[in-house]
């Protein structure tokens, strides 16, 4: 989801942590417990979208996304609770009466706020069986989230994930959007910092940032198959790839605390990840050694 201007980030405490944690859980709820047993060929997307409606409503939870405007932007407010964005559609498509086909790939994106704080994750599912190479294509995004996630428990600085992020995709073939990054997130969906899935002349001259007890960052990386541009549709909302193969979007709120990060859009028991950084999606290319700070 496209930023206002964002707030300075606040390093958030354990109890803070908590709270967010709640946030986080509900939006794993609905991204795989409501949302993900409807995903099969014929249903139309604005039917998730009232799905996942329907539970935030339930559990008292403000959507993020819905009436959300841009600071500076000349775009209309946002429709939906979620972004549903098919094959070529990158980020932020509208939900409405198109049905899913099998052999589709659907990236849903949804956050909410519960209690004053916020989570925000984002999932990329098949429908049906897929082509091998889109297979690939939500694998190596997986993975790249997966390793992100992993290196945070060892790595000093953003620079050097964003780093691994980058090499990691280009070794599979594919292609990092730029486009969009991720942010910072808490008691607002976007907070400072700004969080590249790839080293950014914005991390090159000065917009680095130490990981540190107390950050807590929406990592979303967007991977194309065929080119990292992306066009906006006339609705000025739906990001499209432009030469419309097909996009694939994970994306999880992490926390950094003293035991290492915690994942706290994860499915139940799954917050903490193991530290080994050494592998990626099953039959994957190792990536390569953290550089040094940049």
């Amino acid at each position: 989801m496209r930023s206002r201007k964002t707030p300075r980030r606040e390093n958030k405490s354990p109890q803070n942590l908590e709270a967010m944690r709640r946030a986080g859980l509900l939006v794993w709820e609905t991204l795989h417990q409501v949302i993900a047993p409807m995903i099969r060929p014929g249903v139309a997307t604005k039917e998730l979208d009232a799905a996942a409606e329907e539970h935030f409503r339930k559990h008292d939870a403000v959507s993020l996304f819905k009436n959300y405007v841009p600071e500076g932007a000349h775009c209309p407010p946002f429709p939906a609770v979620t972004c549903i964005s098919v094959n070529e559609e990158v980020v932020h498509g509208i939900p409405g009466p198109r049905q899913l086909q099998e052999g589709d790939i659907v990236s849903i994106d949804t956050g909410c706020k519960l209690d004053g704080w916020c989570g925000d994750s984002a999932y990329t599912f098949p429908v049906g069986e897929v082509d091998p190479e889109v297979r690939r294509l939500l694998d190596v995004t997986r993975g790249v989230l997966d390793l992100a996630i992993r290196l945070m428990a060892t790595a000093s600085r953003w620079s050097q994930v964003a780093a691994e992020m980058e090499r990691f995709v280009h070794d599979h073939g594919f292609y990092v959007v730029e486009a969009f990054v991720g942010h910072g997130i808490g008691r607002q969906m976007h907070e400072d910092p700004q969080v590249p899935n790839f080293l950014s002349e914005q991390l090159r001259r000065g917009g680095d940032f130490p990981l540190e007890p107390g950050l807590v960052i929406a990592v979303e990386p967007m991977v194309n198959m065929g080119t990292k541009r992306v066009r906006t549709r006339p609705d000025r909302w739906t990001q499209v790839t432009a030469d419309h193969r097909p996009s694939a979007h994970f994306e999880h709120t992490v926390a950094i605390t003293p035991s290492g990060p915690r994942v706290l859009t994860a499915a139940p028991g799954e917050e903490y990840p193991t530290r080994d950084t050494s592998r990626g999606p099953a039959g994957s290319k190792p990536a390569g050694e953290s550089p040094g700070p940049q």
